[in-house]
């Protein structure tokens, strides 16, 4: 059960560092833009809660709604906190079963693409708001936070791991 425990702390903390990634990356996003901090969290509270569909009226000042923005806050913290769980969960998975390990970094780089273009397709009425580059910037930067905590964390994660990428590398 202690290993139990330890994936789900795991978990929670990949959760909240992807989380955090993510925010940060578009608040620094919004402020480079001359936006605001909260611009695109408020653009995606009122797209999800509010029925926004045209973003063309937020070219003009718009003060923002806070409930749709903390709203949008809670739905990314869970959402981030439940692919930080099946993270962690595929990771103690691939320790245990060192001969499947590339099956579960495959599965792990395939919801990484998958959440890419999940978020890509549901922001396609805001495109012009929200880049396809900054999604994948955004979520490449919690994938490289979440997994440099987690490569310090359990170094032994990469042990299943190093035979298939050596393997990978070595072939034409």
């Amino acid at each position: 059960m202690v290993s139990g425990n330890r994936t789900l702390r795991d978990g929670v903390v990949l959760g909240l560092i992807a989380y955090i990634a993510v925010a940060a990356f578009y608040a620094v996003f919004d402020v480079l833009a001359a936006r605001g901090t909260l611009y695109t969290v408020d653009l995606l509270g009122k797209a999800v809660f509010r029925g926004l569909r045209d973003p063309a009226v937020l070219q003009l000042p718009v003060r923002p709604d806070f409930t749709a923005v903390f709203l949008y806050n809670a739905l990314h913290l869970v959402a981030s906190l439940a692919i930080g769980l099946v993270v962690a969960w595929l990771i103690a998975q691939a320790e245990r079963r060192a001969r499947l390990a590339w099956l579960f970094l495959a599965v792990i780089v395939g919801g990484y693409v998958v959440t890419i273009l999940a978020v890509g397709a549901l922001t396609g009425p805001i495109r012009s708001l929200l880049p396809w580059w900054s999604i994948v910037v955004a979520n490449s930067a919690a994938v490289v936070l979440a997994g440099g905590w987690l490569s310090w964390r359990r170094p032994e994660a990469w042990r299943g791991l190093l035979p298939f990428l050596r393997d990978a590398s070595a072939r034409p």
